[in-house]
């Protein structure tokens, strides 16, 4: 075995830590399966000989999948957040996790078929949301509560808005100073 790294995130899986693994590594740039660990003996989930532990890992971060069974469940208090660049590489994961089992929820989250939930979230709309003008932030952020997949077009719009909106606002305000 090699040498493990410092911090690694465990997640539990009921039976398919190693079939998640391979997907997220088929799917995910920086992403590869690692050891797989048989469990020497029976364990509550499963029997000797079965896969216990799936060392991998996902865009650069070390995961352990752990075969835990149905004790516990994934939630949205974890999640990975992919940063996409563009439409095509949001459409591209997206739809990967979606279609491949997963399920579609609000605001750029969806949920993979083993109950891992991710967030697929473009540049575009981190930085509008981080924006120091309020209203592109406000207009971005409630572009997005309206939103299933993230749709980069109309974060830019929505942006495209409020700075249109806080040009002629400026304008406006610039005119009546000249009048006074």
């Amino acid at each position: 075995m090699a040498k493990p790294p410092k911090n690694t995130i465990c997640l539990w899986y009921q039976r398919d830590a190693e079939a998640a693994a391979r997907f997220y590594a088929k799917t995910f740039p920086d992403s590869k399966v690692g050891e797989v660990f048989k469990a020497p003996s029976d364990f509550p989930s499963g029997k000797k000989g079965d896969v216990l532990t799936v060392l991998f890992t996902v865009m650069g971060i070390p995961c352990l999948g752990l075969n835990g069974g149905d004790a516990f469940k994934q939630t949205e208090a974890f999640s990975f957040q992919v940063a996409t660049k563009d439409q095509a590489e949001t459409d591209r994961y997206w739809n990967a996790i979606v279609k491949n089992g997963g399920a579609e929820s609000a605001c750029g989250w969806c949920k993979d078929r083993w109950g891992l939930n991710w967030q697929i979230t473009p540049v575009v709309l981190t930085q509008a949301i981080a924006s120091k003008d309020p209203a592109v932030a406000q207009a971005a952020f409630e572009a997005m509560m309206e939103m299933t997949k993230i749709d980069v077009a109309k974060i830019e719009a929505a942006v495209s808005g409020a700075d249109a909106k806080a040009m002629k606002k400026k304008a406006k305000a610039k005119k009546k100073a000249k009048k006074s």
